[in-house]
């Protein structure tokens, strides 16, 4: 591909949509957010406790496992490709939330 090429396709791409995720004593908050069908989602999530079993992040419906050191942020990127609920748990699945896609 020639740089003009990329330069429009990646202009074409719709910018992601941050969403900040933070492990508290009380569990993953928020604890339910809306996003839409096709949005590129970058989720930083930050884990603020040690008194918590959130120690990782598992998003079963996207094959997504990442491990939450305390105080430091950790990025995860994917596209939600279809409507429903999108449910993100600790690695034991006892605390979690749900991305509402629509």
């Amino acid at each position: 591909m020639n740089a003009i090429l990329i330069a429009i396709l990646l202009a074409a791409a719709p910018a992601a949509r941050t969403i900040d995720l933070a492990v508290t004593n009380k569990g993953f908050k928020p604890s339910k957010i809306e996003v839409k069908k096709g949005e590129p989602l970058h989720l930083v999530v930050k884990r603020k406790t040690d008194a918590t079993c959130a120690k990782e992040l598992v998003i079963q419906d996207q094959g997504i496992r990442k491990e939450l050191p305390l105080d430091k942020a950790v990025a995860i990127d994917f596209t939600p490709q279809k409507s429903g609920e999108i449910r993100y748990v600790c690695g034991m699945g006892m605390i979690g939330g749900t991305l509402l896609v629509q």
